[in-house]
């Protein structure tokens, strides 16, 4: 390949997006991920000349799943080894794996709280490239001869070769879906793992009860690793419970850290401390395996702590930003009770703006089951006031960025149907959804992230005209929450 540009490693990485057809067959016959999807990530790994126990060991993983807030617990443990890497020089760099990303894929892979260069994503996206290549029929017990990962996998795979080329000594790894099967969870020995708050999502996947959902997450429990979880509902917690002791791992539930009080946690929520508990907890597990001076004080955490909980950057989540006559409330909740945590972040923040209208951008693709999430959403506005007033302008849009030029390449998403987007199919039936529980609302459909925003400008400067702001929450998918902050800050990564 002549050309190895940034823009040229993302369409070579589009290619390994799984078309929506093959998902729809795959889901039809019943087929899920499973313990292959592990095996195939050993024999990827052997591939590019890695193993999993001697070379991944070597990044001392912090590994950590869940259902809601387990980007938030990454982001805090980054924050925290960031603030310790300043002050004591230890770790010496430390790496983060998240997803999605917001705007650019490079986002997904940062070093000291950064995401990697274009130049740098370019150079190692290709060097994983060229060994899978060279080495195509290596590791044939483990994976197929001269194949590739899929998308998601082959950002893990590249994440770790990263890492060890850049001489990272600790990495925070935010699982993708689940944690049994993920391809994260190829790690065997973990410094410590953590599990966030658990609820309903990925039911095609990971099942439809809370329960069943534990059983994938609690997957990166390993034996011989500090396991760590917070407050969970019964049955979660009876299965977390179990399979730790199956896996003969210690796992501590924690309660809300004490010493955390006096400390600014934002939002000022208990789900965003039960966050940052266990990233207190992960991130002093860490410290005393890097840091021989690091010892724990029960009674106080230590300054670096509390900045790094204090001055934690998570972009998309609990967010504002204001412009002349509107005000935007960004969050990209895409789970019925995260969604429903939103609206309460929503309605507090709004007591205070001033009574301008409220208006909804929403957005989810191609999960029939998030006309479900709709109810707690516009119930939870609905009800905060004596008035009964909920949003007055709501605006379901696709996941398509721009309304001329459609994605920008690292939004290219072959995962949904074309036909859909196109009709704007799941939007109509959200919109139907919406007038049946607020005839009141003045509903959209609009094709594009980038109509909607300027919809809810424009109505900002007919509706705004005393000097109330308009109030707009953008939420339901963090597709869409970084398509709009890609729009609104003109940015190209965050």
């Amino acid at each position: 390949m002549a050309s190895r540009t940034y823009n040229d490693a993302i369409d070579t990485l589009n290619t390994l997006q799984t078309p929506f057809a093959v998902i729809e067959a795959r889901r039809k016959a019943g087929i899920r991920p499973d313990a292959n999807s592990v095996q195939e990530m050993r024999g990827y790994l052997a591939r590019i000349g890695y193993s999993t126990s001697s070379d991944l060991e070597k990044l001392n993983i912090v590994h950590v799943a869940g259902t809601k807030g387990k980007g938030s617990t990454c982001a805090f443990v980054d924050s925290i080894l960031s603030k310790w890497h300043q002050t004591k020089g230890i770790p010496k760099k430390v790496g983060l794996f998240t997803s999605p990303h917001l705007i650019a894929v490079r986002e997904r892979i940062r070093i000291n709280s950064r995401p990697i260069s274009e130049e740098m994503f370019a150079r190692y996206f290709f060097e994983v490239w060229d060994r899978l290549e060279d080495n195509s029929t290596v590791a044939t017990d483990l994976v197929e001869p001269g194949t590739k990962p899929i998308y998601a996998r082959y950002l893990t795979l590249m994440s770790y070769h990263v890492y060890l080329s850049e001489g990272v000594d600790v990495a925070i790894y935010e699982t993708g879906i689940g944690g049994e099967y993920d391809a994260t969870n190829v790690v065997e020995r973990p410094v410590a793992s953590g599990i966030s708050t658990l609820g309903i999502d990925h039911v095609y996947v990971l099942g439809d009860t809370v329960d069943k959902i534990a059983w994938h997450k609690a997957g990166i429990l390993k034996k011989g690793s500090p396991g760590f979880t917070i407050e969970q509902v019964g049955s979660a917690a009876e299965v977390l419970k179990n399979r730790a002791e199956e896996k003969g791992v210690d796992l501590k539930v924690l309660e809300v850290d004490q010493r955390l009080q006096g400390v600014r946690v934002r939002p000022d929520a208990n789900f965003q401390k039960k966050n940052a508990t266990l990233a207190i907890a992960l991130a002093e597990t860490a410290l005393k395996k890097l840091d021989p001076d690091f010892k724990p004080d029960a009674a106080a955490l230590p300054s670096e702590f509390v900045d790094g909980i204090e001055q934690v950057v998570w972009r998309g989540r609990c967010e504002v930003k204001e412009e002349d006559n509107i005000i935007w409330h960004v969050d990209g909740a895409h789970t019925v009770d995260s969604l429903k945590m939103a609206a309460r972040w929503f309605v507090e923040e709004t007591k205070t703006e001033g009574k301008g209208p409220k208006v909804l951008i929403f957005n989810q693709q191609g999960r029939s089951e998030a006309v479900d999430f709709l109810d707690g959403l516009c119930n939870t506005v609905k009800n905060a006031g004596s008035t009964g007033q909920g949003f007055q302008h709501v605006i379901f849009c696709t996941n398509v960025t721009y309304a001329t030029t459609g994605y920008k390449r690292d939004f290219v998403n072959h995962q949904y149907n074309p036909a859909d987007i196109e009709k704007m199919t799941q939007q109509r039936i959200f919109a139907e959804k919406w007038a049946s529980l607020d005839t009141s609302a003045k509903i959209l459909v609009i094709p594009s992230i980038e109509e909607a925003i300027n919809t809810a400008r424009g109505l900002a400067n007919s509706e705004g005209e005393d000097g109330s702001k308009v109030q707009a929450l953008i939420t339901g998918s963090l597709h869409l929450v970084g398509g709009a902050l890609g729009i609104l800050e003109k940015a190209d990564a965050l």
